[in-house]
């Protein structure tokens, strides 16, 4: 089949990875450059450990999925270092023990481990912690250079081409029109547009059951010393349903997050980039019309709590940015599929799972449409 998919973050990326396995051809049109959206402006992380138990089989399966193409594409940096969440008080404690004895902790990888035995597992924890609950499935890429890596290997293949800077206008009758007046003859054409929910989206689909979410990172300049896991604070159990339950719960009535911190519903994940440097966030904000600043509060807090659990400064801040991703809002889907034609195909609103999901996503897409 001839496929045109429209959008160069990781699903429209993830879908044309599946379609060309599976020996179709592909268009995929960008009007970006590059991507830009939420696909380059995460961590990078396969984050297996808060994965509710409705998302686990597929999110396992996403995980595979990273692994295979990992080996087959080195530039897309992929490496299973596990995680360990860190936490600091008595309540904390008690939801990463529900954690590590819970039904689905062996395939989630889970262990709980002592001080001594994280400082054994990642030598760079020497701050104040009591526990760390250490996940071996998690794992972690790099989200900006996995999209040209990822494009490279297709483009070997004869049956993919990719336009940069192509804003997609019209589609119908099998033909999709760019801005610079190119038609592109598709059997199948899929919209995954990220958070842009205007435009060709709404005359596509109307309003669909998505929302927009908007969140603040910081970049570091290299730490010096290898993190050799991903890292989470306590407040990460506050936003991930795989921690749902009475623990969770009681912690929630216990003990409140910081001011800063539920001002801005925040979490701390950090993970080491290939050139040493560390990826830190992030905050969660749900009400539009969103602010085109940054607020300086959160990059203290996230600094502050970083340090407390390195036992150590860290190294000067390089970059600060946001970045907004499309989350769906219906509670029984994972992702939001809305069909505009026979043909035509809008997928979007994977939240924060879009760089853990993707391949699942993209290859379960390819399913339920027989590709």
């Amino acid at each position: 089949m001839r496929l045109v998919i429209i959008g160069g973050g990781i699903l429209g990326t993830a879908h044309a990875l599946t379609a060309i396995g599976r020996g179709h051809t592909v268009v995929q049109l960008e009007r970006e450059a590059e991507a830009r959206g939420a696909t380059v402006r995460n961590f990078g992380l396969v984050w297996v450990s808060g994965r509710s138990a409705g998302e686990l089989a597929l999110t396992l399966r996403s995980r595979q999925l990273w692994e295979e193409i990992g080996g087959r594409v080195a530039g897309v940096g992929f490496r299973p270092a596990g995680s360990i969440t860190l936490v600091r008080t008595a309540a904390e404690l008690a939801v990463a023990e529900a954690a590590a004895a819970g039904p689905s902790a062996d395939e989630r990888g889970f262990e709980l481990l002592d001080p001594g035995r994280v400082r054994e597992v990642n030598p760079a924890l020497r701050g104040k912690f009591l526990a760390g609950l250490h996940c071996s499935t998690d794992a972690a890429v790099e989200s900006r250079q996995a999209m040209p890596a990822l494009r490279a290997f297709m483009q070997r293949t004869d049956r993919y081409a990719f336009h940069a800077g192509a804003e997609a206008r019209a589609i119908g009758g099998g033909v999709v029109v760019d801005d610079h007046g190119r038609r592109f003859e598709a059997d199948l054409v899929l919209v995954c547009p990220g958070a842009a929910h205007a435009g060709l989206t709404r005359e596509l689909v109307g309003d669909i059951p998505v929302r927009r979410v908007r969140l603040q990172m910081m970049q570091t300049a290299p730490l010096g010393e290898p993190l050799t896991t991903a890292i989470a604070d306590g407040d990460s159990f506050r936003y991930y349903p795989g921690f749902a339950g009475d623990a969770l719960e009681r912690l929630k009535l216990e003990e409140a997050q910081t001011f800063t911190a539920a001002q801005h519903r925040m979490q701390l994940l950090c993970v080491q980039r290939l050139h040493g440097g560390l990826t830190i966030g992030d905050t969660h904000e749900y009400d539009e019309p969103f602010g085109f600043d940054v607020d300086e509060a959160p990059y203290e807090h996230l600094t502050a709590v970083t340090e407390e659990l390195l036992g150590r400064r860290l190294p000067p801040i390089v970059r600060r940015w946001a970045g907004v991703y499309s989350q769906s809002i219906d509670p029984n889907a994972i992702v939001t599929r809305a069909q505009a034609a026979d043909n035509v195909w809008v997928v979007t609103g994977p939240g924060g799972r879009g760089m853990t999901l993707g391949p699942a996503i993209g290859e379960e897409t390819a399913d339920l449409l027989n590709l």
